[in-house]
Order: C-alpha cells, then structure tokens, then sequence
C-alpha cells in the first residue's frame, strides 16, 4: 500500500479529509507519519487519536530553517514513504528539502493557480471581484507555489461573500479535491513526465484535471 508522510501546521482539516478517505478506502493509501512545525496544531491530537504516529518538530527551536527542514527530512526518510503531502503547512521549505522529495511531494493551495499565490489568496480574490475562485493541487518546486499544476476544482465567489465566507466553502473543496487528486496519481492514472515537462493523465498528455460538481457529489 501507498505510504504517504502528511505535513501539518493547525488544524489538520485537509489531512483529516485525507484520512477519512483512507477509511472509506476511497483513498489507496496508508498515512504512517504525521509531522507538525507547531507543538500546539490541533491536527496532532487529531492524527494521535487516528493512531497515527507523530513527530512534532518546532521551528522555533532550530537555528536557523537549514536545521529544521534536515530534521524533518531526517524523519521522512526514516519511514520510506512515497509521497509527501503538504496540508496547510506553513514554512517555505529550502531547495535542498524540496530536491530531496522532488516529484514526490505535493501541496493544496486556495486559489486557481497561477492566479493569486502565496498568502491572503481569498482576500485578493475578494478585492479583485472576481467570479470565480478555488483550489488548486500541485507538484512541489523551488517556485512557491509554482509547481506543474495537478489539479483544480472551481468555486464561484457570491455576492456578499466575507473572506471568511470564501475560505470556508473553497476548504470543503479542497477535501474533496485533494484525495481524489492523491489517488490518480497513487493508480499512476495521473504522471508528471519529468523528461518531457508534461503532465500524463492515462498516458496521454493534460493540462491537470478538474474536479467537477458530479464527481464532487460522489466523493
């Protein structure tokens, strides 16, 4: 089975959307490690009540980022897995911990990417009037947020909408999105051709895939 590594800072909700997945065998994997930046996430009793092992690695006790982000790749590779998921963790990770993972490690962020990366991203939505806004599933570069484009579902953005209005109802598509993302490319349905720069969705190439209404309503 798949053995996926879940980074976290807070709540852990897209990690706890992963792991229900998992139990609803909708998602083909195994969570073995849960790794937190934060010793007071809430997602850690989350994953400690799962049964989960967790490694709390605070940031604010190394010297500087080189020394955090060797210890977190220190207990990664200490349990093998095949992916690493990133699921509102919040450090801008060094190059040389994103070249250790590189083309194993995938993140979430709100927004349809390339629109709006970084931080604030419902925000800047809300502030430019757009119609349209969402999450998007990545390959993690050296380009914040910048990676080849895996995934996507689309949220229309109502009138009247407060930031946190938006955010909540992009997050209940990110936890939809991000395990059926996870599971094309645990099938190898969905492949980053690293020679060709190309996404390959059942061998042939694609701009990402998109999650639409109907395969959110079966999620």
């Amino acid at each position: 089975m798949t053995r996926l590594v879940v980074l976290i800072s807070g709540r852990g909700s897209n990690f706890c959307a992963l792991a229900e997945a998992v139990d609803r065998h909708e998602l083909n994997a195994q969570i073995v490690l849960v790794v937190s930046n934060r010793p007071e996430a809430a997602g850690i009793d989350e994953a400690r009540k799962r049964g989960i092992p967790v490694a709390v690695i605070d940031h604010t006790a190394c010297a500087d980022r080189l020394e955090f982000d060797r210890a977190v790749a220190k207990r990664i590779s200490a349990v093998n897995p095949e992916w690493v998921v990133l699921a509102g963790f919040m450090r801008i990770l060094s190059d040389e911990f994103i070249e250790k993972f590189a083309g194993r490690m995938v993140n979430i962020h709100p927004s349809l990417l390339p629109a709006y990366p970084g931080l604030h991203s419902h925000r800047r939505a809300l502030a430019d009037g757009v119609s349209e806004h969402g999450a998007t599933v990545h390959l993690v570069t050296t380009q914040l947020d910048g990676g080849p484009l895996l995934g996507r579902v689309r949220v229309p953005v109502c009138v009247g909408d407060t930031e946190t209005m938006l955010n909540e109802r992009v997050l209940q598509q990110e936890h939809r999105l991000y395990p059926w993302v996870l599971n094309l490319l645990i099938e190898q349905r969905l492949q980053w051709d690293q020679h060709a720069r190309q996404l390959l969705l059942d061998g042939e190439p694609c701009d990402g895939v998109e999650l639409q209404q109907t395969e959110m309503n079966s999620a």
